[in-house]
């Protein structure tokens, strides 16, 4: 099966960080046999108006590899101008948080853009043949835009193979982190105010005492490759966001045995519900201190990678071809109907109903 992705989130020379977890998704599908083409929108270096000029490129894109199924893995205008206007092949949409949300702790401007571009995610959404949402909690974030037989809950995998429990004091001293203090790991996104660093460097002030010393560390422009090894030299997960579709580092700190603490966002409370050694707090920097100062207590690693197996990067691979294969022969289904005379809209109609009713 071939499958064009489009996507404006994407590792690249300035910003290798940026889109992990969509190439990871890219080399997932790979892995289970499926041929995929990425065209990436860079819109960092080719400015807003790079969702514009998309016609001829993904024209020429079509025309060469002839795709299956299209798989825009973003929302807001890039999803938009795609869907409305090529539409030329059955075409899946994945929205991942803030293409949904908005961005609400941003300034006037920005906040006005990114408004713009949740309602452009709706109308992407309306039009798709296919509308995947990497957590449960985003299907209300659409706002009825998509009916619910064509929505699917599908997370971003984990490499498990890569994220995996590792010897905490050799990745300390790999760092140079010092192996008497209590080290709080942040996943930070460049100073994006949606994190709320400034709660997390709350929380750790109120933790710090003279017995062991809390330090704060924050992720940003890290290797992915260096990404598990900072994970297994942390002690604990400090997630203090306004908003999150399904954070990829929450599942990649469980996959190495981190303890997470979060304020309840996107999915985490989900994902570390019943795990030992995990807690959700308030956003307030005394709650957030006193969870934290729970795990600095109890002093272990966790020990839940057997509920992270429906995760794999594999796992999910296959939910997406199972994802893809349904819209594209509900979509030949359609055409074969639609182009007989002798078929009324009625009987089409009833069609429609009746894959819907066996996608249920």
């Amino acid at each position: 099966m071939r499958i064009l992705a489009i996507t404006n989130i994407y590792p690249s020379p300035a910003f290798p960080a940026r889109g992990v977890f969509v190439q990871e998704q890219v080399k997932g599908l790979c892995a289970i046999g499926l041929s995929v083409r990425v065209l990436f929108v860079d819109r960092q270096a080719e400015g807003p108006s790079a969702y514009y000029r998309l016609r001829s490129k993904i024209n020429d894109a079509v025309a060469e590899f002839e795709p299956e199924a299209i798989h825009v893995m973003y929302g807001g205008v890039m999803a938009d101008q795609i869907v409305r206007r090529h539409h030329v092949r059955p075409l899946v949409v994945t929205f991942h948080g803030s293409d949904l949300l908005g961005e609400n702790l941003s300034g006037c401007v920005r906040k006005i853009i990114s408004r713009y571009g949740v309602h452009c995610s709706r109308r992407a959404a309306k039009a798709a043949e296919g509308v995947i949402v990497v957590a449960r909690h985003l299907t209300g974030a659409l706002n009825g835009a998509a009916t619910a037989d064509k929505v699917r809950v599908i997370p971003c995998g984990v490499d498990l193979e890569r994220f995996k429990p590792m010897d905490p004091l050799a990745c300390k001293r790999r760092l140079g982190w010092g192996t008497e203090s209590f080290h709080v790991l942040f996943a930070s996104s460049n100073g994006d105010p949606v994190k709320r660093p400034w709660l997390a460097k709350d929380a750790v002030a109120q933790l710090n005492n003279s017995v062991r010393p809390s330090e704060l560390h924050f992720l940003t422009a890290i290797p992915n490759a260096e990404v598990p090894v900072w994970l297994n030299a942390s002690d604990v997960l400090l997630l203090t966001s306004m908003h999150e579709g399904s954070p990829t580092i929450v599942k990649e700190a469980l996959a190495c045995g981190l303890p997470v603490v979060s304020v309840d966002v996107g999915d985490v409370a989900e994902r570390i519900e019943g795990v030992e050694g995990c807690y959700v707090a308030r956003p307030q920097p005394a709650e957030l201190a006193a969870k934290l100062g729970l795990v600095r207590q109890r002093g272990k690693r966790l020990d839940c990678r057997t509920r992270l197996e429906d995760l794999s990067t594999l796992s999910v691979a296959q939910k997406l071809k199972r994802c893809y294969e349904d819209i594209t022969r509900e979509g030949r289904s359609i055409r074969l109907l639609a182009s007989s005379d002798r078929l009324s809209i009625p009987a089409i109609s009833s069609v429609n109903r009746a894959v819907a009713s066996a996608r249920r």
